[in-house]
């Protein structure tokens, strides 16, 4: 039978319900964005991207967003400046993120020449952004790993230094700043004492470039650096009365059964959490257990001593102690049961459409025509950009469909 966690170690993942809610003023991202995420190879592997994607389609189930990729591999801020009109402003965002450095450093000495540079055409981004209007999240990169990286030891120190104009520069054009590097080395630093020859906790498949738990690492780091609600939703039921308290949600139908041992209702979310990877689980300990990203939060208070068999939909999904019931537990960390299956459909509906996306980028965006073919491309260009963002907005109506709540039916009952 799952668990949600070893008994033992549940402690660290427990939390009272945050106050936080999805449609919090001071988050970043906003309903009806269109995202353009801007970066260099990371940027274009779609995950960190895809998951901040998720984040934001699962805990706004009605957010209409529009979510495109201009991630180019080897790229640097000067790339980006250069093709800033073209390939961001053209797409008419309204929320930016900017994504460069990693190759700006050169991944050796500290360059101060290189570094000047690099904060030079960040700043002609920034620019060009605030004029045309679209709020920016400026982004640091992550830091290398030191343990599968060849001169990770070297890199790491220049990145600190190479990046340090980056907070500046947002509080000079007025822009939201994550500072990346500085929470994923934190966490590196981490898995070093706790994992030193990478066998576990491995972010970064190459030392930078993200394998899925990287890319969830990234994605936390900059979805709470911008402030993203903790909260998916919270039932708190007391056995003594049978009734709930609830945050983002309804509960109905609460009935206890014989002698307090147990309760039954039916409860329907505003949103979905996201669905854990089982491949992420090794990072939970790094990304705060997700408590402060994707609290899905159940308590049960007045329940007899013993172990509770937690069930959604008639399917166990965890088995929990009274006393941790009584305290609250995050089913938002789960890996198996109804709620997760049906956030991972939309994650693997996500997916199938940034493919989508990647083709019109690579395909169309970027599509130079020879002098010969300039006629044609001028009056055909603009017409297949629209067709190709046709097809990616019925995409995205139907994961907007998979992404809506529906009402499920809740046990929690003596294990067996």
């Amino acid at each position: 039978m799952p668990r949600l966690f070893a008994l033992a170690a549940l402690a660290a993942t427990l939390l009272l319900a945050p106050a936080a809610r999805a449609d919090d003023k001071d988050f970043f991202f906003k309903p009806n964005d269109r995202v353009v995420f801007l970066g260099d190879s990371i940027t274009a592997q779609y995950q960190y991207s895809s998951y901040i994607e998720l984040y934001l389609t699962t805990r706004m189930p009605k957010g209409n967003f529009t979510f495109l990729n201009a991630g180019i591999g080897g790229d640097t801020a000067g790339g980006g400046a250069g093709r800033f009109q073209s390939h961001v402003l053209n797409e008419k965002p309204t929320a930016i993120t900017i994504n460069f450095g990693m190759n700006d450093g050169g991944y050796g000495k500290f360059n101060p020449d290189a570094s000047k540079r690099f904060a030079e055409r960040t700043s002609a981004m920034l620019d060009m952004a605030n004029k045309a209007g679209a709020r920016v999240a400026l982004l640091s990169p992550n830091a290398v790993d030191r343990r599968n990286k060849s001169n990770g030891k070297e890199y790491v120190e220049t990145q600190k230094l190479f990046y340090a104009p980056l907070k500046d520069l947002a509080e000079k054009h007025k822009v939201s700043f994550v500072d990346q590097y500085a929470i994923t080395r934190a966490a590196t630093d981490k898995m070093e004492v706790d994992d030193p020859t990478a066998k576990k906790a491995v972010p970064y498949y190459d030392g930078f470039h993200t394998s899925s738990p990287g890319g969830m690492l990234m994605a936390h780091s900059i979805l709470t650096g911008l402030k993203a609600p903790a909260l998916v939703s919270d039932v708190v039921i007391d056995m003594a009365t049978a009734k709930a308290d609830t945050k983002a949600c309804k509960v109905d139908g609460v009935s206890t059964a014989p002698n307090d041992v147990g309760v039954i209702f039916t409860r329907t979310d505003d949103a979905l959490p996201v669905p854990v990877q089982k491949d992420w689980l090794p990072m939970l300990p790094y990304i705060n257990e997700l408590k402060d990203l994707n609290y899905y939060g159940l308590t049960v208070k007045g329940l007899k001593a013993g172990n509770y068999t937690i069930s959604i939909d008639d399917k166990d999904v965890a088995t929990v102690s009274a006393k941790e019931l009584a305290a609250g537990v995050n089913l938002g960390v789960l890996t198996t049961g109804p709620v997760w299956e049906q956030g991972n459909k939309v994650l693997q509906a996500i997916n199938a459409k940034n493919a989508l996306v990647s083709q019109r980028f690579f395909g169309v965006v970027m599509f130079n025509a020879p002098e010969w073919l300039a006629d044609v491309a001028k009056e055909r260009k603009p017409m297949e950009l629209q067709k190709r963002m046709d097809k990616i907005d019925a995409a995205q109506a139907e994961i907007y469909k998979l992404a809506t709540p529906v009402a499920r039916k809740f046990a929690v009952k003596p294990a067996k």
